[in-house]
């Protein structure tokens, strides 16, 4: 499935450049920030604001934002169709009634026309100095990479998850587990790395069966194809997650270890080492029984949905397989118009 070019990169779109541009076609922008959102309109709002307060603060780099409505039913289409129209830095609204967040992040791949892709969460405020440490690592020359950047708490209201406070650079190795090494609120890459990567899993991902991690699906597919995947220190976005209490965090504690259960199973052939993981998190539940350290002493998460769920998770992906799950395909604009004509006429 991912191996295959996706009928998004190759179809025939209304934006002026597709994420795989053409032989001797240069990209429209410097940069695309993608944010994906659905019935999130407030916090939505403060994410542009802050992507367009970077671009006013460093103008060298034309950038543009392309914001992917996923099914909203409150106003942010209409929303987003007046910020089009009067936003300095340029907006594309983009359509994708199909759920989950793996779906939206592929119809924003498809219309971006940036030579660097950035995806950030619509709860993120982007830092003002983002664009120029961003453009400083690109500087180097080696955009065969996926890379990202520093995410903290936009809200000290908010318990610390979801956040990556790391002070030193590195790279992802078999021995760390990809999870959490790249956020997919603030990840980017250049556009040809996209194309060879592929599409996003529409399995993985809020919405989608399997809940979560099809950013950590992604970065082990880089992986895979000789890709590396690095952490910066910088280039900060601040998260605005909203989760205060112990419920919410447990609940995508084990929404985190559903994707991740299933992401060893689907990868098991070509990256063993992902076993590894999955053993050593049972051997912590285990010790956590005879008084160890539990996975987040703060917060008081335990190993054991590590561990549970990931065996859930590993029995969804198997299911998934067996019932023959496709994603929903998309469809073409004169289709829509032709099934919304249909519609109308039934009334």
């Amino acid at each position: 499935m991912n191996d295959q070019p996706h009928p998004l990169l190759r179809r025939d779109r209304p934006a002026p450049s597709p994420v795989h541009p053409r032989r001797g076609q240069k990209p429209a922008f410097e940069v695309s920030f993608i944010i994906c959102t659905r019935d999130r309109l407030a916090v939505l709002e403060a994410c542009i604001k802050s992507v367009q307060a970077a671009c006013r603060a460093h103008p060298a780099f034309a950038a543009e934002m392309v914001v992917v409505d996923n099914g909203s039913i409150d106003r942010t289409a209409e929303r987003l169709a007046c910020l089009a129209e009067t936003s300095d830095i340029p907006l594309t609204a983009v359509s994708e009634p199909r759920p989950g967040l793996a779906a939206a992040r592929n119809a924003g791949l498809a219309r971006a026309r940036g030579r660097i892709l950035v995806f950030v969460d619509d709860d993120c405020a982007v830092d003002r100095d983002y664009l120029r440490d961003l453009m400083r690592h690109n500087a180097s020359g080696e955009k065969w990479l996926v890379r990202g950047g520093r995410v903290e708490l936009g809200d000290a209201r908010d318990l610390p998850f979801t956040i990556k406070r790391c002070e030193q650079r590195e790279r992802l190795t078999p021995a760390v587990h990809p999870g959490g090494f790249v956020l997919g609120c603030n990840m980017t890459m250049h556009r040809d790395v996209a194309a060879r990567i592929g599409p996003f899993d529409e399995r993985f991902g809020a919405g989608g069966p399997l809940r979560s991690a099809e950013d950590t699906d992604y970065l082990v597919r880089a992986m895979l194809k000789g890709i590396p995947v690095e952490y910066v220190p910088d280039m900060t976005i601040f998260h605005h997650h909203g989760r205060r209490d112990r419920k919410s965090i447990d609940r995508l504690h084990r929404d985190y270890s559903l994707g991740n259960g299933a992401l060893c199973l689907k990868h098991v052939r070509r990256a063993p080492w992902l076993l590894r993981h999955f053993y050593w998190a049972a051997r912590s539940a285990m010790r956590e029984l005879a008084g160890g350290p539990r996975f987040d002493h703060d917060l008081g998460l335990s190993h054991w949905p590590v561990v549970v769920m990931n065996l859930a998770g590993a029995t969804r992906f198997a299911l998934l397989l067996i019932v023959g799950w496709r994603r929903q395909p998309r469809l073409q604009p004169d289709r829509q118009a032709n099934e919304a004509g249909a519609e109308a006429r039934a009334r």
